[in-house]
């Protein structure tokens, strides 16, 4: 049996694209001082939001946000078929304790930064699939509970070289349905993992430009588009110093995308008025502004059709420790606002 859902090598055009129903981001202090403060749901005061430890804070960040956008779409909990959500800590603490009490069948996933662009892709095909009638994608992160597994406890007062990404707190969540007046998604591409040797672990774009431009490239080869077919291209972490490798890369590969190209590393903050760095970076990065601002632009019909292309680095402290270097991922998303 032969599928007829494929394009090429990695991309798949969906027969019975899902909608976008609704949508929610929660985000922490930091962002909500950013330049798209006024696209997010709710914006914390601190770190704890009343709870005892990061950790646990970041699993209600996540399970509010779920919260917030089935309610948003006017529909229960009850109602939706499946979550699929993931975050960065191990095992996926800060998911799972989130959503545990919401009795939604979950589907538990670790594609780093990459989470919520995977998360959106199982959501969307197993609708289209016809094994669901509702889905929820989400994902989460917080700069201090990323700190304390990564690299160093907050305590330490390490220097942050210029290189390195602030890790967002914040979470995004996306209701999808096999009913609605879009915004769309149409097609997939699922990255495959490329590892090209970088070890610095304070660089995560370097790691993980070389899967994203991957993915791009594959992406318009598969399917036959062409920059100008998009509105906007947006990466999800890849902040300043990633963001330039891909463009670089692609453009040896005669791809220019540099008029639609950006990334939600450095939509998400002011670098220079609030120091940093590079950007930003973390699951909920990506996650919160697809929730909030592209959400948001696509509703408002500011954009029409876009690439959103979450990136992910497959470490892990033991994998760093070890010597070992940092593969990249990448999974692209057409979402737009109509069919045909």
């Amino acid at each position: 049996m032969t599928t007829t859902k494929r394009l090429g090598k990695q991309t798949v055009k969906l027969q019975y694209p899902p909608s976008i129903i609704s949508t929610a981001s929660i985000v922490g202090k930091k962002e909500g001082e950013g330049p798209l403060k006024d696209y997010f749901d709710q914006i914390l005061d601190d770190g704890y939001w009343g709870e005892k430890t990061w950790e646990k804070a970041e699993s209600k960040i996540l399970r509010e946000t779920v919260i917030k956008a089935v309610t948003k779409a006017n529909m229960s909990l009850g109602d939706m078929n499946y979550i699929f959500a993931g975050d960065l800590l191990n095992q996926c603490i800060g998911s799972s304790f989130g959503i545990r009490e919401l009795e939604i069948p979950f589907f538990g996933l670790y594609g780093a930064c990459s989470t919520m662009a995977e998360s959106l892709s199982l959501a969307a095909m197993i609708i289209d699939g016809g094994f669901a009638d509702y889905a929820v994608a989400a994902t989460s992160s917080h700069f201090c509970s990323a700190e304390r597994q990564f690299r160093f406890p907050l305590e330490y007062g390490g220097q942050r070289s210029p290189t390195s990404q602030w890790t967002v707190t914040g979470a995004g969540a996306v209701v999808l349905s096999n009913q609605g007046n879009g915004p769309y998604v149409t097609h997939i591409t699922t990255g495959k993992i490329v590892d090209l040797g970088i070890k610095d672990a304070n660089n995560m774009g370097a790691a993980m430009a070389p899967a994203a431009a991957d993915t791009i490239f594959t992406h318009f080869e598969d399917t036959g588009f062409i920059p100008d077919d998009y509105d906007l291209i947006i990466t999800g972490d890849l902040a300043q110093i990633g963001k330039e490798i891909t463009e670089d890369i692609l453009q040896k590969k005669g791809c220019n995308i540099s008029r639609q190209f950006t990334d939600c590393g450095l939509k998400i903050f002011d670098n220079k008025r609030q120091d940093t760095h590079a950007g930003g970076s973390g699951c909920g990065c990506s996650a919160a502004v697809l929730a909030g601002y592209l959400y948001h632009e696509l509703t408002k019909g500011s954009l029409n059709k876009i690439l959103f292309i979450a990136t992910g680095a497959l470490m892990s402290p033991t994998s760093s420790q070890q010597g070992e270097s940092i593969p990249g991922i990448a999974h692209a998303v057409t979402i737009q606002n109509t069919l045909g």
